[in-house]
């Protein structure tokens, strides 16, 4: 990898870590279209490597806000089940789905979140 994509990849990096923390989550819809736009990684694999790179993200965001003790653990264990299932269900259709479709849900629910945050 060339050495100013290197630097880019750190920026943005940077840049969506800060999101992920100041928000308690959201740094995948960043990443995702950071991964694929400008650095023409396909949709599949832009949302893949999104997990990837946020997982280490959301732990240290999690060790931060334990410490803060802002963490509510009655209302988040049911999510966590929630999501495990939903995730090993989602990263399922991933790869039995074109890249095309996958974009276009992507887009739809990036939309409704934002229109919904309007909204409320």
């Amino acid at each position: 990898m060339k050495k100013v994509k290197k630097i880019y990849i750190l920026i943005f990096g940077a840049i969506i870590g800060l999101i992920n923390g100041f928000f308690g989550g959201g740094g995948g819809m960043v990443v995702v279209p950071v991964l694929n736009k400008l650095f023409g990684l396909e949709q599949k694999k832009a949302q893949a490597t999104a997990l990837f790179v946020i997982l280490p993200i959301s732990l240290v965001s999690t060790i931060v806000y334990l410490c803060n003790n802002a963490i509510s653990f009655a209302h988040g264990w049911p999510v966590i089940l929630g999501i495990i299932l939903g995730g090993v269900v989602g990263a399922s259709l991933l790869n039995k789905m074109n890249n095309k479709v996958i974009k276009g849900i992507f887009v739809f629910f990036m939309l409704l979140g934002g229109v919904g945050m309007l909204i409320k």
